[in-house]
């Protein structure tokens, strides 16, 4: 039914979980609702969508791992440089590798093969093609289904608590 998402004390994002999870927290004094739908459960309980827990969680780094699927999925589906969000999109080096550029989060973006080809062996700034958004590594293992949800407009209230999403 409905997702939660999950704030450690520090309002850092750590989890999404369930509406029924999020209220057994709630009940329990382990977590406080910030945010709800306004939809009530329970003879007036407002139903949650971003609970924050009481007490700091610490949590282990967890490496994103740098694939296909994962900048295609940072990047909306769609070509950094003219916008398509069709099919056919390739990944593109800004400093291509022949010129020493690495397969890194902060030079691969998404691009279509019109673009791509377009650009061919330079930077964009000597093809004078401009980026809509400038690539970087993403701030959390939830930061894909997070944006996920802003950007299909079901959670769209979660974008405040999550650095980078759109």
């Amino acid at each position: 039914m409905s997702k939660v998402l999950v704030l450690n004390a520090s309002y850092e994002p750590l989890n999404i979980t369930s509406w029924r999870r999020a209220v057994v927290l709630i009940i329990k004094g382990k977590a406080e609702q910030i945010e709800h739908n306004g939809k009530v459960i329970y003879s007036g309980f407002p139903l949650p969508t971003v609970i924050r827990l009481r007490h700091y969680v610490r949590v282990p780094y967890k490496e994103i791992p740098l694939t296909r699927r994962n900048i295609l999925q940072r990047d909306n589906h769609t070509c950094q440089y003219c916008g398509y969000a069709g099919e056919g999109l390739t990944l593109d080096h800004m400093v291509p590798r022949s010129r020493g550029g690495g397969d890194t989060w902060e030079n691969m973006v998404t691009a279509c093969v019109r673009c791509n080809v377009k650009k061919g062996n330079r930077t964009p700034r000597e093809a004078n093609m401009l980026l809509r958004n400038a690539p970087r590594r993403p701030h959390s293992s939830l930061y894909f289904e997070v944006t996920r949800q802003i950007r299909s407009g079901t959670h769209v209230e979660w974008s405040k608590y999550v650095i980078g999403a759109q």
